[in-house]
């Protein structure tokens, strides 16, 4: 009689009674959370008597107070989140987000990116998370360079080619500096994503290379080539010409970088490969300005392994340079650190 009642304040006050017991009537309970969103959200928020499969179907049927009221469940299931994320709105992707106790599996997360990344409030809230499988962030740092791109031509600061070219360039320094944190499956699934989007090419593979990124490096190779890890260390370790231009090939990479990559892999075994993520994401000037100066000379060098390793040369020569000032910056702090104390003497002397 009581879920009859034509006043939802009724039905609203035994919903916030009956919101969190374990020992309500099912049947109420159930009755309770197919009602108007005033009333159904305390139970759909903490009902420990909904199932899965209701929730399931809430989503699907819902609207988006009643979808959020699900997401901020404690302990909400990977198929529960599932369902968030592919058809729930926004605002219920939001708060599945920010719920620490949500279980999402990774493809919820791309499926998200792929919905909503576009928005800045989802983006924001999935690149602070420290867990965030790295080929979700590299899909939620694709989402940003199209936004940005179209942004600045629509406003006609750049033209279309120019701020392609530019968030292609973002995107690659973004991927290495991701790929730098990765260890293990994190870097399998990076590295597939970036084969599945078509961004695993020559550029983004020399890049790697040239910032001491061998585990990337191995990563790639090993995926576009279909040989286990084992083997590419091998192969790249032989230090023979042949054995690394046969991987190159089975690789199908292009034929003119073939130089680069051999002039690369030789000054990497001289100065030796880092193993820190800052140091692993930048160019490093001294193996970029050898490789540029060998394929200069090199007849068979195409112009646009050439135009590449020039920008190359330019971003890692300003990247040493902004190094250098701050470095100077940090020893005059340190310096005026050292005269205060000397100061104050005299001046109480």
């Amino acid at each position: 009689m009581l879920l009859d009642d034509g006043s939802p304040l009724v039905r609203q006050a035994m919903a916030e009674v009956f919101a969190r017991s374990t020992e309500a009537p099912a049947g109420i309970v159930q009755a309770l959370s197919l009602d108007q969103p005033s009333v159904a959200l305390p139970v759909l928020e903490y009902s420990p008597l909904l199932i899965d499969a209701d929730l399931v179907d809430i989503i699907a049927t819902g609207n988006c107070e009643t979808q959020c009221a699900v997401a901020r469940r404690i302990n909400l299931p990977a198929s529960v989140a599932a369902a968030i994320a592919e058809v729930g709105t926004a605002a219920a992707a939001l708060e599945l987000i920010e719920n620490a106790y949500a279980e999402l599996a990774p493809f919820s997360w791309d499926r998200i990116v792929e919905r909503h990344g576009h928005l800045a409030a989802i983006r924001e809230s999935m690149l602070v998370l420290q867990d965030l499988p790295a080929a979700t962030r590299i899909a939620l740092v694709d989402k940003l360079s199209d936004t940005l791109a179209q942004f600045v031509v629509a406003r006609n600061w750049l033209s279309p080619d120019r701020a392609g070219r530019i968030a292609s360039d973002a995107r690659d320094r973004s991927t290495l500096n991701i790929a730098a944190r990765s260890r293990g499956e994190d870097m399998v699934g990076l590295v597939r994503h970036l084969r599945a989007t078509a961004q695993l090419n020559a550029g983004l593979i020399l890049r790697a290379l040239l910032s001491g990124n061998l585990e990337l490096f191995n990563h790639a190779l090993s995926e576009l080539s279909g040989l286990p890890q084992a083997r590419v260390a091998a192969l790249l370790h032989g230090r023979t010409g042949a054995g690394v231009q046969a991987l190159l090939t089975r690789a199908g990479l292009p034929e003119s970088t073939f130089a680069a990559f051999r002039v690369a892999l030789e000054a990497s075994y001289e100065t030796g490969f880092v193993d820190t993520p800052g140091g692993a994401a930048k160019l490093h000037r001294r193996m970029v300005e050898r490789v540029l100066t060998h394929c200069e000379t090199d007849q068979q060098a195409a112009e646009p392994l050439l135009v590449l390793l020039r920008r190359f040369a330019a971003e890692s020569a300003r990247e040493e340079a902004r190094m250098f000032c701050h470095d100077l910056i940090a020893d005059e702090l340190i310096a005026d650190e050292a005269v205060t104390p000397i100061a104050h003497q005299l001046i109480a002397a």
